[in-house]
């Protein structure tokens, strides 16, 4: 029996729109009132996806979120911080040299707010969509006081596909590297990614890895979808992503999600 599913946001839960389908909101709703643990497991700042938390009655003092890919652990309700891994000052001035190439925007993630020296289109898209404020600013000066969960490296995808090319390898052995989206490239603290955040979950539920599901569709849902007793990959997920996951379901458009539930959570509480 499975008694915890850990869900991705973009691609995953959310439609091309941004939107959850009735039927995702459904079968989640269903899941929780019979005793399953749910939970969202995002890229986002837990501000991002506030809205959706709501839309899911998903708000308590019982209920926890996955943020910055696993950098952040904290409660729905009161926000309490159960588990988090930021990065240093050192880190940043390591991260920094190597952002500074052709078509290359850097920017920083902390809690509600991100910054980055130079004005651009992702980084305000980036903003508009998780309701936090984007600041102009040096990244190297930021107050030590400033937890800084993420470094992003924004850009086209070709030209982030060069700058990713010349990266020293010595980069994926100090930092979880991930490409979350075809312009985005993030490095976070080497704990940090969604498989260690659900795990941090799962021990606080003193639910094992065997009962949790992760539903995912892109290489930073690759730990989770590794960790859980059912790793599931949606339709629309890369090829990479769904040669390590258990089970493949329908795309984002077609109620991935809810087909997952009702096949192996309600299924067996139902009938």
């Amino acid at each position: 029996m499975y008694k915890l599913i850990a869900i991705d946001m973009d691609g995953t839960l959310l439609k091309d729109n941004k939107t959850i389908s009735n039927e995702n909101i459904e079968a989640i709703k269903k899941a929780v009132e019979h005793g399953t643990k749910v939970s969202l497991a995002t890229g986002r700042p837990i501000k991002g996806i506030e809205k959706y938390l709501k839309q899911l009655d998903l708000i308590s003092d019982s209920n926890y979120a996955v943020g910055f890919n696993g950098a952040v652990v904290e409660n729905t309700m009161s926000h309490k911080i159960i588990s988090q891994d930021t990065l240093s000052q050192d880190d940043i001035e390591f991260i920094y040299k190597l952002s500074k190439a052709p078509n290359i925007y850097p920017q920083i993630a902390l809690k509600d707010s991100s910054v980055s020296p130079i004005k651009n289109k992702y980084s305000e898209l980036d903003a508009y969509l998780n309701k936090i404020t984007f600041k102009i600013g040096s990244i190297e000066n930021v107050s030590e006081n400033e937890n800084i969960f993420k470094f992003m490296f924004l850009g086209e995808g070709p030209d982030l596909s060069r700058c990713i090319s010349k990266l020293p390898k010595e980069i994926y052995d100090k930092y979880t590297v991930v490409r979350s989206e075809p312009e985005i490239l993030e490095f976070m603290n080497k704990n940090t990614n969604k498989g260690h955040g659900v795990d941090v979950l799962a021990k606080k539920f003193g639910i094992d890895k065997s009962e949790v599901i992760c539903i995912g569709d892109s290489f930073n849902d690759v730990h989770m979808i590794k960790y859980a007793g059912l790793g599931v990959a949606m339709g629309n997920a890369a090829t990479e992503v769904k040669n390590i996951a258990n089970y493949v379901t329908k795309t984002n458009e077609e109620n991935g999600v809810a087909h997952v539930i009702n096949k192996f959570v309600l299924s067996g509480i139902l009938n």
